[in-house]
């Protein structure tokens, strides 16, 4: 399917559920309230629908409030909304990613997937991805243009938030002339950089910082410091006050070393269930390796679920795949 079949049926249907994946970031949930309100001024109807709360970090955002997290309220909308209902799925590079949910999301019809990642297979009715592009949220842009909509100045603030999450601050490579070009249309509509930077960047509580120098202390370094490691256990978030929610972009500082060209986060979600962050530098494709586990995403960023396994044994499973991606992209430079 097609940009022009998601448009047709956005055109058509009157009532939407929009649905990111789930332990949402900045783009799916920028891109989520932005399309709702892109949606809301075209007279149709919507229903943002997070399986948590919407975490904290995002909460300053114009449309968090809306957001519901009862799946019983999702099935009154779509059993109210009938033929003129439709499902979207943002940002889900993959059905699992619908989260505890996602059979009975997969059941209702038509679903609209729109997403970015290029591993995506494409398990919508309708499937718009674009693996080019920086953010779903450049996407929404896009959708939004050709529907003749209103973009806001609030869902021009969570477009923005979208591009500036996904892209690690415009530093990553999927980032293109365009996404200049949006961004500063976005800035022209009423997004405030400077206060939106201020939010994101400049708004850790103390407790953030003391699991930071606890995460740190955990590097390992691998292949003539190629490879960076580093892990959160649940008993080191339980001593400094934090959740998962704090964790985000600790992944970029062993990262930024400047012999890493891939670097693994380690992240204990429950006894035996280890979430993996996956980054890459130039032409290490750590998306072929995330696949190998049953997860997926971009070249350069992707992750994986590891279940009935410590880190340690997760690691080790992985760093053979690092070290082979390593070796091809050597090969071939």
């Amino acid at each position: 399917m097609s940009f022009e079949s998601v448009v047709q049926t956005l055109q058509e249907k009157e009532r939407f559920v929009l649905c990111p994946h789930y332990n949402p970031d900045g783009d799916a949930v920028g891109s989520v309230l932005a399309l709702a309100d892109i949606l809301d001024h075209l007279g149709k109807e919507t229903l943002c629908f997070f399986e948590e709360p919407i975490p904290v970090i995002y909460r300053f955002m114009t449309g968090s409030g809306r957001a519901v997290s009862d799946i019983k309220t999702v099935r009154s909308f779509l059993k109210a909304a009938g033929d003129e209902g439709a499902l979207i799925a943002l940002d889900c590079g993959d059905a699992s990613r619908l989260g505890k949910y996602q059979e009975e999301l997969l059941s209702w019809h038509p679903l609209v997937v729109i997403d970015h990642h290029h591993s995506n297979p494409g398990f919508g009715d309708e499937n718009w991805v674009l693996g080019d592009s920086a953010a779903t949220g450049e996407m929404i842009f896009e959708l939004a243009k050709k529907l003749g909509g209103t973009i806001s100045s609030e869902a021009a603030e969570c477009l923005y938030v979208a591009l500036s999450t996904d892209t690690g601050s415009f530093h990553y490579s999927a980032t293109s002339s365009h996404t200049f070009t949006v961004a500063a249309e976005l800035v022209r509509l009423g997004a405030n950089p400077a206060r939106l930077a201020n939010q994101l960047y400049n708004n850790y509580t103390l407790g953030r910082l003391r699991l930071l120098r606890e995460v740190l202390s955990t590097l390992e370094l691998f292949e003539r410091d190629r490879i960076a490691v580093i892990r959160v256990s649940r008993t080191m978030r339980d001593r400094t006050f934090t959740t998962l929610e704090d964790v985000e972009h600790f992944i970029n500082y062993p990262r930024a070393i400047h012999s890493v060209r891939a670097a693994v986060f380690l992240k204990e979600i429950e006894p035996g269930k280890i979430s993996v962050s996956l980054r890459a530098k130039g032409q290490c494709d750590v998306s072929r390796i995330a696949a190998l586990f049953g997860g997926g995403g971009h070249k350069n960023a992707s992750g994986c679920t590891f279940r009935n396994m410590e880190m340690d044994a997760v690691r080790d499973a992985l760093l053979p795949h690092l070290i082979a991606g390593l070796q091809l992209q050597q090969s071939e430079e």
